[in-house]
């Protein structure tokens, strides 16, 4: 079980990120030696939406419907915010904020990996509103295993992060539904 924060014992706010690339997933750039991550889903239409899921994103209620244990002091992602991922009431996964993004038609926010953290990388959530109204959600990650556990899963890891970010898509959705202008 955690400890009372929620925080691995290993965990400080000075913890360094376990992987020297911060900050890529901003550009869509994938380091060498990492598997990239790219789903894409629509969430629905109109400013009502896009404005709804991007609040459901930054105060990390999306991630808490989905099901995973969130846990932080603060009530939105912004860069330096820590967060444990809980998933399962047993793995916790430590990350930190490292971007937000806040523009009239694109608002996301990524997460790099800490030390205690299962896989080694980083993990981006934005929201795009194009040009006709539609609002998508797109994932973007790079990963690599950092656990003997997720090393042993091989396929079945990277099949696990691929369906927790198609179901992200989906909960949005369903969140969001009824909104459409």
């Amino acid at each position: 079980m955690p400890p009372k924060d929620g925080l691995p014992q290993n965990h400080s706010p000075d913890s360094p990120f376990t992987y020297a690339d911060v900050g890529a997933t901003r550009s869509g750039h994938c380091p060498p030696g990492f598997r990239p991550l790219d789903v894409r889903t629509r969430i629905g239409e109109g400013t009502d939406v896009f404005d709804r899921a991007a609040r459901l994103l930054f105060t990390w209620e999306l991630h808490r419907t989905v099901g995973v244990g969130i846990t932080t002091d603060a009530p939105e992602a912004a860069p330096g915010v820590d967060v444990t991922v809980t998933l399962g009431g047993v793995i916790t996964a430590p990350c930190r904020v490292v971007w937000t993004l806040d523009e009239p038609r694109r608002r996301g926010w990524a997460y790099g990996t800490l030390p205690g953290h299962p896989e080694c990388g980083e993990e981006a959530f934005v929201l795009d509103r194009t040009g006709d109204g539609t609002v998508w959600l797109t994932i973007t990650a790079f990963s690599r295993p950092a656990k003997w556990y997720t090393r042993a899963g091989g396929a079945a890891t990277r099949g696990l992060q691929h369906a927790y970010a198609r179901r992200c898509g989906a909960v949005l959705r369903k969140l969001c539904e009824g909104l459409d202008d």
